[in-house]
């Protein structure tokens, strides 16, 4: 059976469609990327939903299992946006990328980086969200929070940042959940389990990285599966 463990958060340091979507097919789970260096960062193809650099390129592929992602509506309306229009644009960007998807399965991760700090009930619009689409349900936190809150959600697969925070530790730890490991090192995934994931802690937008670190990535990311899958 094939494994399907490592995928990604999304974003690379690339400026070519072409490459981008060379690179994520060759991980367990394909994933689309994002390019912020030719405009798709979060919180700009919001505002024009479903334009995407490599979406075009990506769906020319058939997929066993692919993942996507989304900015996620607490993201939006810690930004600004009113609930309902936070989930509106987040429904029409999900849409446009979805829609010609060939994929027996779908995860989508909605990218909630500091969900702590949204003070918005999550849950509620994370379900109108998800009860329009028949697929996995993900989210991915960077930042710190409570944990028990997501492990009480419904939410299917809880993406973060691993080489920080030590999740096991919560009352409510699992639940029935996939968890996402964003690993840097073998000795971050504390507790792999069968339909656990491994990536990197976030994504790879920023300038912290470059166009040669992203197979360097996923030789770091490969090392550790072969070591904790």
């Amino acid at each position: 059976m094939k494994r399907k463990v490592i995928t990604q958060v999304g974003s690379l340091p690339l400026e070519d469609a072409g490459e981008a979507v060379a690179y994520s097919l060759k991980h367990d789970i394909p994933f689309l990327p994002e390019l912020p260096k030719k405009g798709d960062a979060m919180l700009e193809y919001v505002k024009n939903p479903g334009r995407l650099s490599c979406l075009a390129e990506f769906k020319k592929h058939k997929f066993e299992t692919v993942k996507i992602q989304c900015v996620g509506p607490a993201t939006l309306v810690l930004s600004g946006y009113k609930g309902d229009e936070a989930v509106q644009r987040a429904y029409e960007h999900i849409t446009a990328i979805i829609d010609g998807l060939r994929a027996e399965e779908i995860i989508l991760y909605l990218d909630e980086p500091a969900l702590g700090q949204s003070g918005v009930n999550f849950n509620e619009l994370w379900e109108a969200l998800f009860s329009s689409f028949n697929v996995v349900r993900g989210v991915h936190v960077c930042g710190n929070m409570d944990w028990d809150l997501l492990f009480a959600s419904g939410i299917d697969i809880i993406s973060f940042d691993a080489s920080q925070f030590d999740i096991t530790k919560y009352s409510k730890y699992r639940s029935g959940k996939r968890i996402s490991w964003g690993a840097q090192k073998k000795e971050d995934v504390r507790d792999f389990k069968e339909g656990d994931l491994i990536t990197l802690p976030c994504g790879m937008g920023t300038k912290l990285y470059r166009p040669e670190d992203c197979e360097k990535s996923l030789e770091k990311l490969n090392r550790i599966a072969e070591e904790v899958a």
